[in-house]
């Protein structure tokens, strides 16, 4: 049986509180289930934790949550006591993304060394096996190559029990083999360049695609049909053609869940085909700007 669809909607910013707790509640009045923050140190974003607790007051049902926490900003203890402390204030409404951080930009600016991407994904590994045994409650301890935890016991624990959903993202076959393993939620995108530069555009495509379902079949196992599968809308163009796009950026090519054209039914019924052939229910809108011509989407698909 398919799963139900979901819609979330990245917002970055808004020129006061108040603009801000509009954009949370026009996101729940038109269906959306969930407003996620990305969490960069350059470039007009607000921070994630302030931003989430913001939206989450604004509303009632707006699930909120990140696309995705950067691992090497925070310690994992400070970022489960932040995310427990999230949830209890949401009543269990926080949707936890993490990643290994990735933007090369973001660390030299901030005077941060840039690891390899197989060091970045050990210690995110770490940083998770940390935060689940800090969000069971009771002490904790733990003892790895990148973190050190002496039986510390955190209050509050999450409303969400175990803990809230944990949604990873990614596109080389590392991260997706951890996100199987470990995630309730991944986020299928294109792989990242080892130096941080940006994503890794000969990753686009159907091809690749189908081969990040498999391998996170593979790795998944018996825990395969409990993953939800989603994947990040980065054009949305109604009544326009694809190839167009394609000219001009090699990612926006056809038949990836990356990129929606044609008019409102055209739309609709490649969702469904998707969810069909491929197991993809959640979409995450990235441009604002594009939310109008997504809107309709959500009214008429979420829940379906």
């Amino acid at each position: 049986m398919s799963r139900p669809f979901r819609f979330a909607a990245v917002a970055r910013m808004a020129e006061s509180g108040r603009a801000w707790a509009d954009k949370a509640r026009r996101l729940e009045d038109s269906g959306f289930d969930a407003l996620l923050v990305p969490d960069h140190l350059v470039g007009p974003r607000f921070a994630p934790v302030a931003a989430l607790a913001a939206a989450a007051a604004a509303t009632s049902r707006l699930r909120v949550g990140t696309l995705v926490f950067a691992n090497d900003f925070r310690h994992p203890a400070v970022l489960a006591k932040e995310a427990a402390t999230l949830d209890v204030l949401s009543e269990g409404r926080l949707e936890f993304g993490i990643g290994t951080g990735w933007m090369a930009r973001d660390y030299d600016r901030a005077g941060m060394t840039l690891d390899p991407p197989g060091v970045r994904v050990a210690r995110l590994a770490e940083a998770i096996q940390v935060m689940k045994g800090l969000w069971r409650g009771g002490p904790f301890s733990y003892a790895g190559e990148h973190y050190t935890i002496d039986g510390l016991e955190q209050q509050p624990v999450p409303a969400q029990r175990p803990h809230p959903r944990l949604m990873l993202g990614g596109g080389g076959p590392r991260m997706l083999r951890l996100a199987a393993r470990e995630a309730d939620i991944v986020n299928l995108t294109m792989r990242v360049r080892p130096d941080g530069s940006g994503p890794d555009t000969s990753d686009s495509g159907p091809d690749a695609f189908r081969r990040k379902v498999e391998i996170i079949r593979e790795a998944a196992g018996d825990r395969f049909g409990e993953i939800e599968l989603g994947a990040s809308v980065l054009r949305v163009g109604a009544g326009e053609d694809v190839s167009a796009w394609s000219a001009a950026d090699p990612s926006a090519q056809a038949d990836t869940p990356q990129v929606l054209a044609g008019d409102l039914p055209e739309m609709c019924e490649t969702l469904r085909r998707r969810r069909d052939e491929h197991g993809i229910s959640y979409y995450v809108l990235h441009n604002e700007s594009d939310l109008d011509a997504f809107t309709p989407i959500v009214r008429r698909l979420a829940g379906a």
